[in-house]
């Protein structure tokens, strides 16, 4: 049977992944998306971000008002967030952590007076942009030989400091010989580990994959860099080689012809098109099987435990549980290899602990996955058979909608994968949250309920709905709350979104609405100066619409009004110190509290004839004012500085009559 082993390391790296993640979120927030470049170097995957409304631009001036601008992983050079600050261009870096480390290298040793050596291809993206953020003299080189004509043509450079970074998704081997070639030339170079530790482990794994395959498939897009590496090095271990950039690259005779067929992907390769390519493969295999009246297997899945029972004589045994560790369970198979049950085989519940699962003496059934006969260990497995015991499970509930329990395991493209029964289960997107806008990262490891909604009993997989659940428990949480809800009852609720005119709150399952004039009793411009998204806050029902379902919040309260504040404290006659925050040809505004603006008429700015108020006063400028009328009606109050400066001179007045007064008394008496 021909074996089909796909790269543990296959797929997206972390940049891109994080990257393409942040283009589907923003355009999934209803932004308008583009982005600096092609977000990944996949055209399928372009294709489809552009269907979602995703344009792409050649720099930033090309950016449109009202669009968010993505810098892709690859980063760019300094010279172009120069531009993107001088547009004002509202933009995401997705920059990937590795490619802005080197940068950050690069600038600080060509600040320091290093001569920077940049190992990679010079027109690809991620080299051009490390280029630009080295302040000095900085080269490029993709090979020893280049190595040696720079040595060559620039021979002072051996008598200078060199600093060498490499790009992220170098060939391994050709780095190393570029290394020694340096080394040799550049006594005075310092190296630094910047190619992504994930681009070693693909190409290493590569490499062992193709040298035990007679038919290795690369699945990426020709103009990846990465992936025209890991072709370049397969196809030295391995003639028959093919890079596919989609499933139509696969045709049947590679397939037949086979017997041990190895997968590898680059880092911009789509998990969706992965899986597509090794679909494709197994309904090849399965239709060659059929036609030679040979039992076909129609999952790859299945194929895969096929292959794993094949290395044993027996498929299933029966194990008693003699030892338990932190990562492993040790049973008694009746043979004389010692049983091992790995963590990994035992559950997909990343929250679970293997003493809470079994026990010493508990038997167990199991699938025996390889046998070791020098090493006296049989690899065994778990949750494999679970898996098949609940199938019947998964397929029952199907029809009769029973809820599920699981953890979730995985955050995947599309959804989620939820543990349940020895099985995953698969949840899109659109059935992982009551809103679109909620995060499934949130959900990692968490435990959920859900419903099976749909199955496919000849792959044997299943899609749930966490939604279905959600939505149910809202409805009678709703029902409950409108049953209970009245005007002035208090609730603690949570912001769930802020708007220009408003904050809404869950309140227990509800949304109500705090408009923007009901959050303070100062003048703001937008909720965000007093509330934020996550934010805790205490409620009153101002209003209740039972027709529309509308609730209107109220948050400040009544003992914090300004207004009853100054006529508790702030008594006509009060002498106060405030801010000018506004002159008009009139007079003057002036801050007696926060939402309390008094007016300062220009007569009464000064104890003498001004043109303007701009003569005497200016803006920010803190004055002594009295308190000479409120009107609370109008919510009006008047402020005088002239009174003030008058009562000084009464007060000066009457302290020399009263100096006067006692030395006419005292010339009296003498």
């Amino acid at each position: 049977m021909t074996k089909i082993q796909l790269a543990k390391t296959a797929g997206f790296c972390f940049g891109v992944n994080r990257a393409v993640n942040m283009v589907w979120k923003l355009a999934g927030e209803g932004k308008r998306v583009c982005t600096l470049g092609p977000i990944i170097h996949n055209q399928n995957m372009v294709r489809e971000l552009e269907q979602n409304g995703v344009r792409i631009v050649n720099s930033p001036d090309e950016v449109e008002t009202g669009e968010t601008m993505v810098i892709r992983s690859h980063g760019v050079g300094k010279n172009i967030y120069d531009e993107i600050a001088a547009l004002g261009v509202d933009y995401v870096d997705a920059t990937c952590p590795f490619v802005s480390k080197i940068h950050k290298t690069v600038k600080k040793r060509s600040e320091a007076g290093d001569v920077v050596l940049i190992v990679g291809d010079k027109n690809h993206p991620e080299v051009i942009g490390i280029q630009n953020h080295c302040v000095g003299e900085n080269y490029t080189v993709k090979s020893p030989e280049e190595i040696e004509k720079l040595s060559q043509d620039n021979p002072e450079l051996k008598n200078k400091s060199v600093s060498v970074v490499c790009q992220t998704t170098f060939d391994i081997k050709l780095w190393e010989k570029c290394s020694e070639t340096i080394k040799k030339v550049y006594t005075n170079s310092i190296f630094f580990d910047t190619i992504c530790s994930a681009t070693t482990d693909r190409q290493t794994e590569a490499e062992q994959l193709s040298k035990s395959s007679d038919f290795m498939v690369v699945i990426g897009d020709q103009n990846s860099s990465n992936t025209c590496k890991l072709y370049n090095i397969c196809k030295g271990f391995c003639e028959n080689t093919v890079l596919a950039q989609t499933k139509d690259d696969i045709l049947p005779q590679m397939v037949i012809s086979a017997t041990n067929i190895g997968v590898t992907a680059g880092a911009s390769a789509p998990a969706r098109i992965i899986k597509e390519v090794l679909d494709k493969m197994t309904e090849i295999l399965n239709n060659s099987s059929e036609t030679n009246n040979e039992s076909a297997e129609t999952n790859f899945a299945e194929m895969l435990e096929e292959n794993l029972k094949s290395l044993n004589t027996d498929g299933r045994v029966q194990g008693v549980v003699e030892r338990i560790t932190p990562n492993e369970v040790f049973v008694d198979v009746g043979r004389k290899q010692a049983g091992v049950v790995k963590r990994e085989e035992l559950t997909d519940d990343p929250n679970a602990k293997i003493e809470d699962l079994v026990k010493v003496g508990d038997t167990l059934d199991l699938l025996i996955m390889r046998t070791n006969d020098q090493e006296g260990v049989i690899t065994l497995s778990k949750k494999r058979i679970d898996a098949l015991k609940g199938w019947d499970d998964i397929v029952a509930a199907s029809e009769s909608n029973e809820v599920f329990t699981g953890v979730v395991t995985d955050v995947i493209k599309g959804g989620l994968l939820v543990a349940t029964k020895g099985m995953k289960i698969f949840v899109p997107a659109s059935q992982a949250t009551l809103s679109r806008n909620d995060s499934l990262d949130a959900l990692l490891k968490k435990e959920v309920k859900f419903r099976i909604i749909d199955i496919d009993p000849k792959r044997r997989r299943a899609v749930g709905s966490i939604k279905s659940v959600l939505k149910e428990e809202n409805d009678k949480i709703k029902e409950e709350f409108w049953k209970n809800c009245e005007v002035g009852k208090v609730y603690t609720g949570v912001v769930k979104s802020l708007t220009s005119y408003g904050a809404f709150v869950d309140i227990g399952g509800v949304d109500g609405m705090i408009h923007i004039s009901e959050l303070s009793w100062d003048r703001i411009k937008h909720p965000s100066e007093v509330v934020n998204v996550g934010d805790t806050v205490e409620v009153y029902v101002k209003d209740i619409d039972t027709e529309k379902g509308n609730i209107s919040l109220g948050y400040k309260k009544s003992e914090d009004n300004p207004w009853e504040i100054l006529k508790r404290d702030y008594p006509v006659g009060t002498v106060v110190e405030a801010q000018i925050v506004g002159l008009v040809s009139f007079g003057a505004f002036a801050r007696i509290l926060p939402g309390i603006d008094g007016l300062i008429h220009i007569s009464q700015i000064a104890d003498h004839r001004i043109e303007k108020p701009q003569d005497e006063l200016t803006v920010g400028q803190v004055v002594k004012a009295k308190i000479t009328a409120v009107d609370f009606d109008k919510k009006r109050v008047s402020l005088s500085m002239r009174a003030l400066i008058e009562d000084e001179k009464a007060a000066e007045a009457s302290a020399e009559d009263e100096v006067v007064a006692s030395t006419e008394t005292e010339n009296t008496e003498k």
